[in-house]
């Protein structure tokens, strides 16, 4: 089976990694991928919103199955012009991924559904939350407790160039549930849980995260896809725009219950970057099942072990990035152990260079989540490029439990 996996960031190194130990894949390819891909398949110069170039790839290639990373192409549509032209899709398509691109769609999903969810406020006033109604690539949420942070989220979320929404502010653990769908059935996938703040003690501007866990303590994946993407997963089917791909629902474990915060229609990232190392067996299969439209016999095993996932990002991310600073250490780091996957790199002869704000991301596996973290962190310390930082607390209350 020939692949080709769409985007350029951790989360797509993580799946072509990933995809490159199946047994039924012939060749893998990427669009337009990065230094660290590049050791898995073959990389091409398009970029994930060229529907036609995509297009013209596949064909030239003899793709099989196109596996879309990123949520921006799949918003716009990719997945629909692919699917238009015989090449099977896991991805949603425009329809089935507004879920994630509008949240007056997914709130209005959401109350069809009969799934709870944050509360829609008619007024901002705090304690609230202010959120980028489309993408914002992770960086839309403002969490406003004080009227001084309310002030200050309004013209910022207004700079996006988005309409926006006001909710409740609920309380409680978060976490990221996924489930593999076909259109009708849905398979869970192991919880995580991410840290978006970027400073240590869930400090400072939200991100597109700086880390990741899994599994979570106390969690039942099953449980909750049944509550929450099941549901969902029929309304959208109901609507006439079935969700083929991983629908990824981010919730707040309330003294009521879940509630969803929101919902995204691809793998989170970093997220993925714990999760996919978890999975035992032939995920590609599970992938390819999905998207023909008939997952209904497949399993996804998961293995015992734990993964902890490190950003180590630019010095000024999320408000800056950084490129062209040689970054030393990689093998080092993966000579410990621990998994490095690329987010933000270029190469140029020999050396691998920044090229981003959320540069390698970095992935310890152990038995407990105690001993996946500590070998996250003894990666981590091995790689070096001007401005790099990462917290020091990912997962550490998981680690003590």
């Amino acid at each position: 089976m020939n692949v080709l996996v769409v985007g350029s960031g951790g989360r797509e190194h993580a799946l072509a990694w990933k995809l490159a130990q199946s047994p039924q894949l012939g060749e893998l390819h990427c669009a337009p991928g990065n230094p660290g891909i590049a050791r898995h398949g073959s990389c091409h110069p398009v970029r994930p919103e060229d529907a036609e170039g995509l297009l013209d790839l596949a064909r030239s290639l003899d793709i099989d199955l196109v596996v879309v990373g990123p949520e921006a192409p799949l918003v716009a549509g990719v997945a629909d012009g692919l699917r238009r032209n015989g090449v099977a899709v896991f991805g949603p398509g425009a329809a089935a991924a507004r879920i994630e691109g509008s949240k007056t769609f997914a709130k209005d999903v959401l109350r069809s559904a009969g799934v709870p969810a944050a509360e829609t406020l008619a007024v901002a006033r705090p304690p609230c939350v202010v959120k980028a109604d489309g993408l914002a690539a992770g960086k839309g949420v403002f969490v406003c407790r004080t009227q001084e942070e309310l002030d200050a989220a309004l013209p910022a979320v207004t700079r996006l160039g988005e309409s926006f929404v006001v909710e409740e502010l609920l309380e409680g653990p978060e976490v990221s549930v996924f489930a593999l769908c076909d259109g009708r059935n849905a398979i869970p996938l192991p919880a995580a849980q991410d840290f978006k703040r970027a400073f240590d003690g869930d400090e400072g501007p939200n991100t597109g995260g700086m880390g990741s866990y899994s599994p979570v303590p106390d969690i039942d994946a099953e449980e909750l896809v049944e509550q929450v993407h099941r549901p969902v997963l029929a309304e959208l089917a109901r609507r006439g725009s079935p969700f083929v791909g991983v629908l990824f629902a981010g919730l707040m474990l309330t003294h009521d219950g879940p509630r969803v915060l929101e919902f995204n229609c691809r793998f989170g990232d970093p997220e993925a970057q714990a999760i996919l190392p978890r999975l035992e067996g032939d995920v590609l299969g599970a992938l390819a099942a999905a998207a023909a439209g008939d997952a209904s016999g497949v399993t996804v095993a998961v293995g015992a072990d734990a993964a902890v996932t490190i950003v180590i990002a630019a010095r000024d991310y999320p408000a800056g990035y950084d490129t062209g600073s040689t970054i030393e250490g990689i093998d080092e780091a993966e000579a410990t152990g621990a998994l490095v996957f690329h987010a933000g790199t270029a190469q140029r002869d020999d050396r691998i260079l920044t090229n981003g704000g959320r540069i390698l991301d970095v992935t310890g596996m152990g038995e407990t989540i105690a001993a996946a973290r500590e070998r996250a962190y003894a990666g981590a310390e091995s790689i070096i490029f001007d401005g790099a930082r990462y917290r020091s607390d990912i997962a550490a209350e998981a680690a003590l439990v």
